[in-house]
């Protein structure tokens, strides 16, 4: 069992965001503790830097823990969770950051998703803002994130290979602000949208996915998915608030821009399919960035 902790880390423990952001999603209830401690606080922001692996910072401005199960911990289970990585580009985060911080100061509690920060303190230095909340790799999900055993493994990742491995490239545009909401109603998440270049590719991408899942008994994602990455999250259900102030300031920048709703956000070319299993991950397909289309 050591060996196996060893190659895929922890088995409670996932670095997805995919069922945390999605409004059909479902979070899990924290786990409870007898002992109260008191938080932390906040680490000095020049030791923070994005992260250079698969990685996370850790640091909670609240105390509060912000990975979150949507299973409860079974010994010898581990998080499967398929994924198209995303990294923003530079010449947008300028413009994201002014966004956020807008946002930020109109909407108490919000943090940034991963890195888990307040954004409110991220937003008092701009260059951490883009390199710390701005600078990290992103996911847009493929899959739910789901419990598997260590026998399963070998064969999802074969099947996702063997059905996933003829990807072209194409791109994929974030052209909308979007407010998500779990079920439970217990976060909220600030995110981009993909409604326009990239979706039917990803939404093919999704069903080849849920045909893996299918064949070894795991829960298909959702109905009619909507792909997204998400930027900052909050406590609770402020959807209505926080929705209110994103068109409000999405408004306010078309007219002072002079563009339209359906502009893009920022473009990406899509580089490929990972599969994370633990602390482990696996390339399901992937693109040099000399190749062409």
């Amino acid at each position: 069992m050591e060996a196996l902790i060893a190659s895929y880390g922890d088995p409670s423990s996932s670095d997805s965001d995919s069922d945390l952001t999605y409004p059909a999603s479902t979070t899990p209830i924290q786990k409870s503790s007898h002992h109260t401690l008191n938080p932390l606080p906040p680490p000095p922001l020049d030791l923070l830097n994005p992260p250079t692996s698969h990685g996370t910072l850790y640091s909670s401005q609240t105390g509060q823990p912000s990975r979150l199960r949507n299973f409860p911990h079974v010994e010898g289970n581990y998080a499967l969770h398929v994924f198209i990585p995303v990294r923003i580009p530079s010449p947008p985060r300028k413009l994201l950051a002014k966004f956020l911080k807008k946002v930020s100061s109109l909407v108490p509690g919000l943090h940034v998703v991963d890195v888990d920060i307040a954004l409110d303190v991220l937003c008092k230095d701009d260059q951490k803002l883009e390199q710390v909340g701005l600078g990290r790799e992103y996911h847009i999900s493929l899959g739910r994130t789901v419990p598997i055993r260590v026998h399963q493994i070998d064969s999802i990742v074969s099947m996702l290979r063997q059905k996933l491995r003829l990807q072209r490239r194409y791109w994929i545009d974030f052209c909308k602000w979007e407010v998500f909401v779990n079920d439970d109603h217990t976060r909220t998440f600030l995110s981009l949208e993909v409604i326009k270049g990239g979706l039917s590719e990803i939404t093919k991408q999704i069903q080849a996915v849920n045909e893996v899942y299918k064949l070894h008994n795991l829960p298909e994602f959702y109905k009619d998915p909507r792909p997204h990455i998400s930027l900052a999250w909050a406590l609770g259900d402020i959807s209505h608030s926080l929705k209110r102030v994103v068109e409000e300031e999405m408004k306010s920048c078309l007219t002072a821009g002079g563009g339209s709703s359906g502009d893009s956000i920022f473009t990406i070319k899509f580089s490929g399919i990972d599969c994370r299993i633990g602390n482990k991950t696996y390339k399901v397909c992937k693109f040099s960035e000399e190749q062409g289309f």
